[in-house]
């Protein structure tokens, strides 16, 4: 007999999810992970007193009854409300669009003068089909917020112009004509009090976890210490990048310690001017209403994803797309080894999002295995 019935590689939101059903029925889980610390990119590091979001910020937000149940049912979650700002040549706006956004750009309150300046915008637009983002962003908000906050934000993060990114990144973009900051529509909305490593340990208790344990490095050994794999690394990685790597956007971030109690009264602040390095700056404590005499602040840069780097957001055009379904159609063959999360299913997923994803596979993969 092996010694574990299923080795879950990642200890990330998916894996710890996945490990945590398991070990309701009793199953015996070893999580192994490559970094230093579980939880993957919700990982909370503390300085100051603060919890630091070390791998951007995380929200979570969900309409779902049953998925915030289950969340709270490891850790309280606060009331913090998505509230973002935009920054562009000094002047603050208000995100998502709305009558605020709208004030500060043209000074107009009225709501159906603010769809007539739009409507009047897209119309000299010329465009009818929009073929790329750019013509996407123009045809939902018009050319002003286009420019203003949308254009050089999104040349940053995805390091090619609006004209060259395809429409459907920018489909969903919230637009209201009411008075109404709250970025999300979602029923639920928080941060776990006390930080995300609460979260990821409540789902993780009385399971055993290896950290600084690489599976492609050691797979001979791991093979061998369980009946069933999920794993939640990179598809093409596993398969030694057979077709050809899939590509990414990566991040590179810059933390400082600032001997201030304030440093932009916000915890996100986007800045949409092309020439400044930066996407947004994350102040830590504003997520949980943080009262410490200091501040902790990070920068994040966007860059091109290399061999080595963290990938952080799918490029999910044609040829990648293409490439993952080579690598989908081995992993639906393979017989002790299940594919899934943000890496091995190579899509974007919010938290709420991998989570009701794992928990409907774990589900799955234990009537098929272990059903009486």
């Amino acid at each position: 007999m092996r010694p574990y019935d299923v080795l879950i590689v990642g200890s990330g939101l998916y894996g710890s999810v996945f490990a945590h059903a398991l070990k309701q029925i009793g199953k015996r889980c070893l999580v192994i992970d490559r970094r230093a610390h579980t939880g993957g990119n919700i990982h909370c590091a503390q300085k100051e007193g603060i919890d630091i979001h070390s791998y951007g910020a995380h929200i979570f937000h969900t309409s779902d009854k049953d998925t915030w149940n289950f969340v709270n049912s490891f850790v309280p979650f606060n009331h913090y409300i998505n509230s973002p700002l935009a920054i562009f040549k000094g002047k603050v706006y208000n995100l998502p669009f709305n009558m605020n956004t709208f004030y500060q750009l043209w000074g107009l309150r009225d709501p159906n003068q603010v769809k007539e300046k739009i409507a009047a915008q897209v119309k000299k637009a010329g465009i009818d089909k929009p073929h790329n983002l750019e013509e996407q962003a123009i045809s939902l908000v018009g050319t002003d917020i286009y420019e203003t906050l949308i254009k050089g934000y999104t040349e940053k993060q995805w390091g090619r112009s609006c004209k060259e990114l395809p429409a459907f990144i920018i489909r969903r973009l919230p637009v209201r004509f009411t008075f109404d900051n709250n970025y999300f529509d979602d029923c639920y909305q928080g941060i776990p009090i006390g930080g995300y490593n609460r979260l990821t340990e409540g789902l993780l208790n009385d399971i055993e976890v290896q950290v600084g344990r690489d599976y492609l490095q050691e797979r001979e050994h791991f093979d061998a210490m369980a009946d069933h794999i999920v794993y939640t690394g990179p598809i093409d990685a596993f398969y030694n990048f057979r077709f050809g790597a899939l590509a990414y956007r990566s991040l590179r971030f810059e933390e400082e310690v600032m001997l201030i109690d304030n440093f932009q009264g916000n915890a996100v602040v986007n800045y949409t001017e092309k020439e400044v390095p930066y996407t947004r700056i994350l102040e830590h404590k504003h997520f949980a209403f943080g009262k410490q005499p200091h501040t902790v602040i990070t920068r994040e840069f966007p860059q091109a994803w290399q061999p080595g780097m963290e990938p952080y957001y799918p490029i999910n055009d044609e040829h990648n797309n293409k490439v993952y379904s080579q690598y989908r159609a081995l992993a639906d063959q393979e017989p002790r080894t299940l594919f899934g999360g943000r890496l091995a299913d190579y899509k974007y997923y919010d938290m709420h999002q991998v989570i009701a994803s794992a928990r409907v596979r774990a589900r799955q993969f234990i009537e098929t295995n272990y059903a009486v």
